[in-house]
């Protein structure tokens, strides 16, 4: 039997969808990819306060995310399609790099720290917070900067740049520092509470947020100095300039048009889910003068 040409078309056609089906590398451009699924897909942590983390229902919610739903609204404007589900991954600090570029998810909405040896695997839009890492440890500790730590247990999460900070730090320093390896956050924070570690390295706004979701935050302290200056930023694929532009215009918008200020005071300065208790972290100078010019270049 003679194929016709409008035969070959259909399966062409066809061809197509089931790859963006698929959703890996064969499903072309991340917007092809939304278009043919009628869905994107927004991976978010689990306990990254007030950045992406789950609610008392298990949903999805946070500073991060609200902003991911923001572009996800000019994604379906950018397609002109009437409507787009938002589609949640789970992923931890460990795997999130790995979620994006492999095509399993097109936003990475959490804490992710936007500097040159993530760029070679991922793209990044512009920041949404500037923050630093220093240290959580119990309230009745000594303990109030690196230095102190010498000879002590000292956890980070997998994955994260304040890890790699602190590891750096030991080695130049000879500080003979335990350096020690948690899953995730929550994980870390109860090494701490237990006396398994005697503090726990991250970016301290996530500190203070972990410490108010605490049955009793009155056990711990975020102290020291900032040991590093981290850009947060909402990764996406690499190489696909398209899908980024609609990403980075939304960001801009929002900051250019202060949308994204009542966001910010939704998540740091009122009560959040689920303890309804505030973060009181008002925007820093270092945030604002940023976003004077939003951009995604950083010079890190």
């Amino acid at each position: 039997m003679k194929k016709t040409a409008k035969h070959w078309g259909r399966v062409a056609m066809m061809t197509a969808l089931l790859g963006a089906l698929a959703g890996g590398a064969c499903a072309g451009t991340v917007l092809e990819r939304i278009r043919a699924t009628g869905k994107i897909v927004v991976a978010h942590r689990e306990s990254s306060v007030p950045f992406s983390y789950l609610d008392a229902d298990k949903k999805p919610v946070g500073y991060a995310v609200e902003l991911c739903q923001r572009i996800a609204d000019a994604v379906r404007r950018k397609l002109e399609m009437r409507s787009l589900s938002v589609e949640y991954l789970l992923v931890t600090p460990a795997n999130r790099l790995q979620a994006i570029a492999e095509g399993k998810a097109d936003l990475e909405c959490g804490s992710t720290t936007n500097n040159a040896e993530r760029r070679k695997t991922v793209a990044f839009t512009v920041p949404h917070y500037i923050t630093g890492a220093r240290y959580l440890v119990r309230s009745d500790s000594t303990i109030d900067d690196l230095p102190q730590f010498e000879g002590k247990k000292l956890v980070s999460t997998k994955g994260t740049t304040p890890l790699k900070a602190i590891e750096q730090a030991n080695r130049e320093r000879l500080l003979r520092i335990q350096v020690l390896e948690a899953p995730d956050h929550a994980r870390a924070v109860e090494m701490v509470e237990k006396g398994e570690a005697d503090g726990f390295a991250m970016d301290d706004v996530l500190l203070y947020g972990l410490i108010a979701g605490r049955p009793d935050p009155s056990k711990f302290k975020v102290v020291g100095k900032f040991l590093t200056i981290e850009p947060l930023a909402i990764m996406l694929p690499k190489d696909d300039p398209e899908f980024k532009r609609v990403v980075d215009d939304e960001m801009k918008r929002l900051i250019q048009s202060r949308e994204i200020y009542p966001i910010y005071d939704r998540w740091f300065l009122k009560p959040i889910p689920p303890r309804n208790t505030p973060l009181n972290l008002p925007m820093s100078y270092l945030l604002k003068d940023f976003w004077k010019y939003p951009t995604d270049q950083v010079p890190f």
